[in-house]
């Protein structure tokens, strides 16, 4: 009998997705990861990780599976939080759930779950494991949940041929009703409970307020750039090579403070994100201000009016050589060879038609369409029909 340890986060998909196993005729053995317990820095009364942990013993109590809580708070806080830290100083933005399936419930708990004996990990995520096989080989593949609205699989953009052949989906076949539907019949405590939201690792807590409480605020200006700015007006059509236009198209444009007017104040640059729109208190405008750039050296923040701005189009990006990460390593491209996918820039994105070009420093996604607020530090993911072949770090 195979044994799979799954990851029960108390809600309602992973307590379902242990049902399934259970039913495919797995030993199955829940684990719940504590991720976090940093009292410095406290995010409200509400303890949600107790509440979170306690439904999931509910959960394997009900489905009559053994049960456990990790600790892995101490490894979540190097690789996860200060690691985000660091990115959000230099200005960048990181994706805490790509991170946090890349370097904990992969890899971390992973190790774990092999050392208890288990021959597999399941998840509750919308996704589905496809294996191929080629020279003999087995590959692995991660494609898209069947459910269009919850697939899940860009937050599991950077696993590798490894992790995959070690994981497994149960509900990637399901819909989110369907799910739902499961946990009522079994009459499961998590069967209403909503989805989670906010950070993958402090329940309840919205970014900004936790970063406030690291990154010191610091009063800087809102700059306005108007849409008939100079810098959006010269466009260059000729070209010399093909990478000549791809770095045009990727580039990243240097605003200053005489581009525009100043129009508000703001508390830090680095709480601020491209393409956000809340939290910039600036009225008056006739269409809502979006931010098109952060500058956190000098610490403003550049807007532009209107979600068709110049500022946030781009229809190219660059991911350098050691931020390249192919699921799919049989699929990897040399220099100069070129690949048509589909790609998405954020999680909720629909798959938006692109081509891959591999250059010796890196590799270019250039997008049919224009692409609004291409933001450094987030994950491009790439697909070949629903299945995600590559990913990399946005830079």
């Amino acid at each position: 009998m195979k044994r799979v340890i799954i990851g029960l986060s108390g809600g309602v998909d992973s307590s379902v997705a242990a049902y399934l196993l259970k039913e495919q005729g797995y030993e199955v053995i829940g684990l719940f990861m504590k991720n976090w317990h940093d009292d410095s820095v406290t995010i409200s009364n509400e303890c949600p990780w107790l509440d979170d942990s306690n439904d999931a013993m509910l959960v394997a109590e009900k489905l009559g599976i053994p049960f456990q809580t990790v600790d892995l708070s101490e490894q979540y806080k190097e690789r996860i939080v200060d690691y985000m830290f660091h990115e959000y100083e230099k200005g960048r933005t990181p994706n805490p759930d790509v991170l946090c399936n890349r370097e904990i419930k992969f890899d971390v708990f992973m190790k774990i779950a092999l050392e208890l004996g288990a021959d597999y990990v399941a998840t509750g995520h919308y996704c589905r494991k496809g294996i191929i096989q080629k020279d003999g080989k087995d590959i692995y593949q991660l494609l898209a949940g069947v459910d269009g609205n919850k697939d899940q699989s860009y937050f599991l953009c950077q696993l590798s041929q490894e992790q995959l052949a070690k994981s497994l989906f149960p509900i990637g076949e399901l819909t989110k009703p369907e799910v739902r539907e499961i946990a009522s019949k079994l009459d499961l405590v998590t069967a209403e409970k909503k989805d989670s939201q906010g950070l993958c690792f402090i329940g309840k807590v919205k970014l900004p307020d936790f970063l406030q409480q690291q990154l010191k605020p610091k009063e800087g200006v809102i700059v306005e750039i108007p849409k008939e700015q100079d810098i959006f007006k010269t466009v260059e059509t000729h070209f010399d090579s093909e990478e000549e236009k791809l770095k045009y198209l990727s580039r990243k444009i240097n605003y200053k403070l005489d581009y525009g007017k100043i129009v508000g104040k703001h508390q830090g640059a680095h709480y601020f994100t491209k393409g956000q729109r809340k939290g910039l208190a600036v009225g008056g405008t006739v269409e809502p201000l979006f931010v098109i750039d952060t500058d956190v050296e000098e610490n403003i923040i550049y807007t532009g009016q209107g979600k068709e701005h110049p500022g946030l189009l781009k229809k190219a990006l660059f991911v350098n050589n050691e931020e390249i990460h192919w699921i799919r390593e049989d699929l990897e491209l040399a220099v100069d060879e070129t690949m048509h996918v589909k790609a998405r820039i954020r999680y909720r994105q629909p798959l938006e038609k692109a081509t891959l070009h591999k250059v010796d420093s890196g590799l270019y996604v250039e997008f049919e369409n224009f692409q609004s607020a291409i933001t450094e530090g987030q994950f491009v993911a790439w697909y070949i029909e629903d299945e995600l072949v590559g990913s990399g770090v946005i830079s």
